[in-house]
């Protein structure tokens, strides 16, 4: 299927070498999804099952929200699923313009969940629906 792309050279990671990709014309390329809440019931329990899972501490411990860090990924324990009423696990994919790709994502069809809101530190984070109903998340940093 043709989506109008255009080819365009990337480097990726650091000491890669650089590849051609193919991109839709006039679209952000996101940086994938580096970021993923899951809701839970019993923070302690789920706090102590994820350590043993991702062999880490966490890095954020709070009674509100417990954040790991591993290998480029951000794992968030939500308890109750938090003021989004959470109710299964979404992933977060990073972009560098969070308005434009809400704007984006909505031109093709996505339904805004949550509109763009600052979650500490200048973090943006923003949920819609897909089609089908699926929840996808949105994150800027500053």
């Amino acid at each position: 299927m043709d989506i109008g792309g255009t080819a365009e050279t990337v480097r990726v990671p650091s000491g890669s070498a650089p590849k051609t990709i193919s991109t839709t014309s006039g679209v952000s390329m996101t940086a994938g999804i580096k970021t993923v809440l899951h809701p839970v019931s019993d923070l302690a329990a789920a706090k102590k099952m994820y350590a043993a899972l991702l062999g880490v501490e966490p890095q954020t411990d709070g009674t509100y929200y417990v954040g790991f860090e591993v290998e480029g990924q951000h794992i968030g324990l939500v308890p109750g699923g938090g003021p989004q009423n959470m109710t299964a696990p979404v992933a977060y994919w990073h972009v560098p313009d969070i308005e434009a790709k809400l704007a984006e994502v909505t031109a093709a069809g996505a339904t805004v969940k949550e509109p763009v809101r600052d979650v500490g530190a200048g973090r943006l984070v923003a949920t819609v629906t897909d089609p089908d109903g699926n929840v996808l998340g949105l994150l800027q940093d500053s």
